[in-house]
């Protein structure tokens, strides 16, 4: 395992703290072990999501990049392999991107399969919507790209859980915590995402009550899939960004771009001094 003072972890920590406060939190509760693997399994997923949402990338390297990570990692690629692709794109690429390689390096190896297996996934499906140009026309649509950027992620952390802690957990419910965090960001993003690149990951005619409540219903499966969590670290760490999607809904409907940093402070505090 690796230590606090390892020169990997802190940097992996570091970047973590730079590319989602959301996650970083309840990670730095996890203990030994099962935190670098959810660092990692984080990091690995971030890499790929950062080449799907680039704004400067033409759509054509996102699908080569994005298609090429899927199937190199299903054959537990080398740092040279990694670096070899992203060289000609080395100087637009974010640097979590850019150092996918010590990103797997960093996870336990016992669970490192999973982790590539689930940001394999992911990674092929973003192409896919790369190459629909993230025309998303109904729910059936929203649901398929929802699965692949988020869904995925739940049922990643669903594997380190039982990887970890011998927790079984239901895949659908996993999916739906992932699913409604995502809903979420969606609502929360709407505005840039649409000045950035034209982007409108609403289905055709939905509006933003319509989105609200396909939100509160993956939300409530979320519910669904705490509950079924013994209280613990692993809890607490689901606990905490369901929370907190929670409040950033209120905020929304009360016209607030986000909540407050004091506010997710608060949120934090109740929940781990439970």
């Amino acid at each position: 395992m690796y230590k606090e003072s390892d020169p990997l972890t802190s940097d992996a920590m570091e970047i973590l703290l730079k590319t989602s406060r959301t996650f970083s939190i309840p990670i730095s509760y996890l203990s030994s072990g099962l935190k670098e693997a959810v660092a990692s399994a984080y990091l690995c997923m971030r890499a790929i999501d950062e080449i799907e949402d680039h704004p400067h990338l033409d759509e054509q390297v996102k699908i080569l990049l994005l298609k090429s990570i899927s199937h190199k990692l299903q054959n537990a690629p080398s740092a040279a392999d990694l670096a070899n692709l992203f060289n000609p794109y080395k100087t637009e690429l974010p640097e979590v991107t850019l150092r996918l390689s010590d990103w797997i390096k960093f996870c336990p190896p016992t669970i490192v399969d999973e982790v590539l297996k689930s940001t394999s996934i992911m990674a092929d499906g973003m192409a896919k919507w790369v190459e629909k140009e993230w025309a998303i026309k109904n729910e059936s649509d929203l649901d398929d790209y929802t699965y692949y950027v988020a869904g995925l992620v739940g049922v990643m952390l669903s594997e380190i859980w039982k990887w970890s802690d011998s927790i079984e957990t239901d895949k659908e419910l996993s999916i739906a915590f992932g699913r409604g965090l995502q809903a979420v960001n969606i609502l929360r993003n709407r505005d840039e995402d649409r000045k950035r690149g034209g982007v409108d990951f609403f289905p055709d005619g939905w509006t933003f009550e319509d989105m609200l409540n396909y939100a509160k219903r993956n939300l409530a499966l979320a519910d669904k899939y705490i509950e079924s969590l013994k209280p613990g670290q692993i809890r607490i760490f689901c606990e905490i960004p369901l929370s907190l999607a929670y409040s950033t809904l209120d905020a929304l409907t009360e016209g607030k771009e986000k909540i407050s940093r004091s506010d997710v402070n608060e949120i934090v505090s109740k929940i781990v001094s439970k």
